[in-house]
Parts: structure tokens; sequence; C-alpha cells
């Protein structure tokens, strides 16, 4: 079985699930994504779906305000792999017109490794 990277963003957003799709080809394109890195945003914490553990820390995330959960599936790559492209694809969504100039960003990044979630440094 090919080795499959996984990694899961939380972060707040104000703009719609709508809008952040429609600018994830520019952030993906000047965040120069792998091509084979796929990506899927949920809205809402109550919407993700997975192991207990991942949805116990999504609820966690909502406790907090984070609002969208951003899962990324890294062919032929490790979940740390896939960890560090979210983290380039968040810093990139920051910096587009999705926040407002100044406002803050709050976010975490998990892995799983030795069969553990983690979160990303």
């Amino acid at each position: 079985m090919a080795n499959i990277g996984k990694a899961y963003g939380f972060f707040k957003c104000s703009a719609s699930k709508e809008a952040i799709e429609l600018e994830m080809p520019t952030i993906r394109k000047l965040a120069e994504t792998p091509s084979n890195l796929e990506l899927s945003l949920t809205e809402g914490m109550n919407n993700v779906k997975g192991d207990d553990k991942l949805v116990s820390l999504a609820q966690e995330a909502k406790k907090i305000g984070l609002n969208y959960m951003l899962e990324a599936t890294y062919p032929n790559s490790g979940n740390k792999n896939a960890a560090d492209e979210v983290a380039i694809i968040l810093n990139q969504a920051y910096q587009s017109h999705l926040y407002k100039k100044e406002e803050p960003f709050y976010g975490d990044i998990i892995y799983k490794e030795n069969g553990e979630y983690v979160f990303a440094e």
C-alpha cells in the first residue's frame, strides 16, 4: 500500500466557505503546493467526520472559536510533510484578501505520529 500523508488545519476565518474555495487555486499557486496534494475544506466543527480523537479535537477547536478544518491528503508522503504543506497554505491564505489587514490569525495543525495526534510546531 502506498504511503499517504494526512494532516488537518483548524483555523478561524470570517470569509465564507465559497470565498475560501474560490481563493484556493490562487493560494495553492502562490504557495507552490504539490499538484498531488488533495485538500478538503470543512466548515463548522460539528461537521468534522473521522475517528473519535479527530472529532474530539475539532470540538476543542470549536470552543476556542475555530470554524474551519482543512484536511490535506498527500500521496507518497508522510503525515509531517502533509502538515508542513497545510502550514504553508494557511500562511498564504492569511496573506490573501480572506483576512482583513491586521486581523489576527488563529489556528492549529495536527497530524498523526506513532498513532497519536500531535500538534505541528
